[in-house]
């Protein structure tokens, strides 16, 4: 066996000599780049060039690597790069371990500095005053609906959405000792506790549930006190050393939550685009379908629409809307411009790559 892996090894080390030498031949030509960004004062990361990187390794991948792995490489080795020119900045929902923070290494890879913030408004307000570079909101479940909160900060803020990253969100029960011995309070999130509900109610009915600010913040809570049991994922429980009582307990299978990108950053086109936009309109018979009818006459696709109370007056929404597209493309910038005539607000979220996963 032993002679049989040798020649392997071998080959495998002359190859890895290679890629060490690929990988830094790499990194010399990023900082150039870096020079060059500096003197033209250039941001750092540009969300729409990465998607165009991770895209075309994709496409260009033979095997017999997936797709997936290979852009989660590749993700690591421009992460590296662009931390040659600068460490980008990055808040998130905090404590550490939570699904935010995932979102965070997903889309900017681990070569970043994390801020844990203690609630959405102050991802917001970190992002806005320069202390972070960026922030990671999220802004919708696929069993719960949207995240409210994010959806009235938006309205509010100067921030722009320069990215968007979906993950998969997969629950975990946990406790100090890995049962449920003494417990008698379960802790998660709100949206934690309502994706997990039916579970919960099979299982645990008669035990308490507390909604906090985060599941990581549940998890931190089960680590110093052993009558609570936390909802997070497995990388909080390990953080704060829980052992898991049950796995994958959320209600859908294929529970993903969206996030979005925040910062002053406005992208270019990178060939596979969304824009966000946030319209009011005037309180009359078929004011929407008026409203709307420009994106069917330039042929924009509308891939969201979600409402919220404008809070102003009686039965008056803000509604949130997601279309194909770039503003920069023509069809989107000729149906944005009859939307605003039309519309008694208007607002452009941001236009972003749509997300890879």
């Amino acid at each position: 066996m032993t002679d049989k892996l040798k020649p392997l090894r071998e080959q495998i080390d002359a190859i890895d000599a290679q890629i060490l030498d690929l990988l830094n031949r790499r990194a010399k030509v990023a900082q150039e780049v870096g020079h060059v960004k500096a003197e033209t004062m250039a941001p750092v990361f540009r969300p729409e060039r990465e998607a165009q990187v991770l895209r075309g390794v994709a496409e260009r991948n033979p095997g017999p690597m997936g797709n997936h792995e290979v852009q989660t490489i590749f993700r690591e080795i421009m992460s590296a790069c662009r931390a040659l020119e600068k460490r980008v900045t990055v808040a998130f929902l905090g404590p550490s371990g939570t699904f935010s923070e995932q979102a965070v290494y997903q889309q900017f890879g681990s070569a970043v500095e994390g801020l844990p913030c203690a609630s959405i408004d102050e991802v917001f307000r970190a992002t806005e005053a320069g202390t972070a570079d960026f922030g990671v909101v999220p802004v919708e479940n696929s069993s719960e609906g949207a995240i409210n909160r994010t959806l009235d900060l938006m309205l509010q803020t100067s921030l722009i959405i320069s990215g968007e990253v979906s993950i998969a969100v997969h629950h975990s029960l946990m406790t100090k000792t890995g049962n449920m011995d003494g417990v008698q309070t379960i802790c998660a999130h709100s949206q934690a506790l309502a994706q997990c509900q039916v579970w919960l109610n099979l299982n645990y009915p008669n035990i308490e549930r507390r909604a906090v600010a985060s599941n990581a913040e549940a998890a931190r809570m089960a680590g110093d006190d052993a009558t609570i049991a936390a909802i997070a994922s497995e990388m909080a429980g390990e953080q704060y050393k829980l052992g898991v009582v049950k796995g994958h307990i959320q209600d859908d299978p294929h529970n993903r939550t969206r996030f979005a990108i925040v910062g002053h950053l406005q992208t270019n086109p990178s060939g596979k685009d969304q824009t966000s936009i946030v319209l009011a309109v005037p309180n009359k018979a078929g004011a929407v379908y008026q409203l709307l009818a420009p994106l069917a006459k330039h042929g924009v696709s509308m891939t969201r629409f979600e409402s919220r109370p404008a809070r102003v007056g009686t039965w008056e929404y803000y509604f949130y809307v997601d279309i194909e597209g770039h503003v920069h493309n023509d069809a989107v910038a000729k149906a944005l411009a009859e939307l605003q005539d039309n519309a008694a607000f208007f607002k452009v979220l941001g236009s972003y790559p749509v997300s890879l996963s």
